[in-house]
């Protein structure tokens, strides 16, 4: 083979030096290929070794993370559970208090819901007697009847059963509602609980000016002819007082009367004829019974006399039976002197045989049993030993009931 050089510019190449350059590189190449490649086992040997360590390293960390992790969770769990329990607790607490909070609310709520009952329920019977009573005063006939039961409540309230007679028929055969007993006098009062309400209940819904004047005469004329009714059937010289009692069951009626009619008033004054309204004829009523108390002290006197007679006497018995009991108390203080006395020589004597002095005594124990007195002995100081014993002393008290 024929190898021509190659001009490369003013380089010429010989091609077989290129060749055999060619061919030592490669036999280079081949020869560090092995030698590299023995390089890069160990270093992947290293490597691989390094990261086992890496591995075992990053193993233990992992493995002390997750024990970390463990106990963390461990004591993260108690935590909680702890919460929980006093969360719990707590939540139980307040429910149970809630409980009986809401327990008492409704206790309190029935208890007054109860008394809203029982209020509804008086209001209804209230309203219901309101509609009974409108009824009775829109009758006449059971408005008379109401207000003679009123004015006999009140007549039988204030005074004992005989001094009072309802329903009393009077000479003339006239029948007031009631006929009141006076003492010391056969005259009674008579009081009659009938009165005109019409023209009243028309006066008071009156609403134009000619409607109350209207109503206002209506109520002058009514008033007026019972007056003079009462006037001439129940003013009896000798059977009955000289002034009777017209009864009006109403205070709102008698101020309107008052207020209104004042005339009507001074008529029946003039007619002797009183008008009462309830409160007015308790008063008349309280003072009959005051009346009848003061007659019957009167009538009694004699009696309470006697009774303060007898009262002096055992008054009397009793002073003399202090007296005596005072005598008593005299002579049991005597007693008692006599006998501290006694103790008083026997404490005596005790100290002097005591103190073995039994010559001082000899002369005075055979003076006393000879009769004669002794001889007075040399003046001496006693020691408070020597000295007898004071007892108890019972002091006489005066006698009050002898003027001491």
């Amino acid at each position: 083979m024929d190898f021509q050089p190659v001009q490369m510019g003013s380089v010429t190449l010989d091609p077989v030096l290129v060749m055999l350059a060619l061919v030592s590189l490669a036999v280079l190449a081949l020869i560090l290929l092995p030698i590299i490649l023995v390089v890069n086992m160990g270093r992947r040997r290293e490597d691989a070794s390094a990261h086992s360590a890496q591995l075992g390293e990053m193993k233990v960390r992992l493995q002390t993370l997750a024990e970390g992790s463990m106990s963390r969770h461990g004591e993260l769990a108690r935590a909680v559970n702890e919460r929980l329990d006093r969360m719990t607790h707590k939540v139980g607490t307040d429910l149970n208090e809630t409980s009986r909070k809401t327990h008492d609310s409704i206790s309190k709520l029935n208890e007054r819901l109860a008394v809203i009952d029982t209020a509804q329920r008086n209001l209804t019977e209230l309203s219901s007697n309101m509609v009974g009573l409108q009824e009775i005063l829109s009758n006449k006939q059971a408005r008379g009847a109401f207000g003679q039961m009123r004015m006999e409540t009140i007549v039988a309230d204030g005074l004992p059963k005989g001094a009072y007679t309802f329903q009393a028929t009077l000479s003339n055969g006239k029948r007031p509602d009631c006929l009141l007993h006076l003492p010391n006098t056969p005259a009674g009062i008579v009081i009659d609980a009938k009165f005109p309400l019409e023209g009243f209940e028309a006066f008071r819904v009156a609403q134009r000016d000619d409607e109350k004047k209207l109503a206002a005469r209506q109520v002058r004329t009514d008033v007026t002819i019972h007056i003079e009714a009462m006037a001439e059937r129940y003013l009896i010289v000798g059977e009955t007082q000289d002034n009777a009692i017209l009864f009006v069951p109403s205070e709102s009626i008698y101020a309107d009367l008052a207020e209104h009619f004042p005339d009507l008033l001074q008529k029946a004054h003039r007619a002797h004829i009183m008008i009462c309204a309830p409160n007015t004829l308790m008063l008349a009523v309280q003072t009959m019974q005051a009346i009848l108390k003061d007659v019957q002290m009167r009538e009694q006197a004699h009696l309470i006399q006697g009774e303060v007679a007898k009262l002096m006497e055992d008054m009397g018995r009793f002073r003399d039976r202090v007296l005596d009991l005072q005598r008593h108390f005299g002579q049991a203080n005597a007693d008692i002197d006599k006998i501290i006395t006694s103790q008083e020589k026997i404490t005596s004597r005790g100290n002097k045989i005591e103190k073995l002095d039994f010559a001082e005594a000899a002369p005075a124990e055979i003076a006393q049993q000879n009769g004669s007195a002794p001889s007075p002995a040399p003046a001496t100081i006693a020691t408070p030993a020597e000295r007898p014993r004071e007892g108890a002393r019972i002091i006489r008290q005066p006698d009050l009931l002898a003027g001491e």
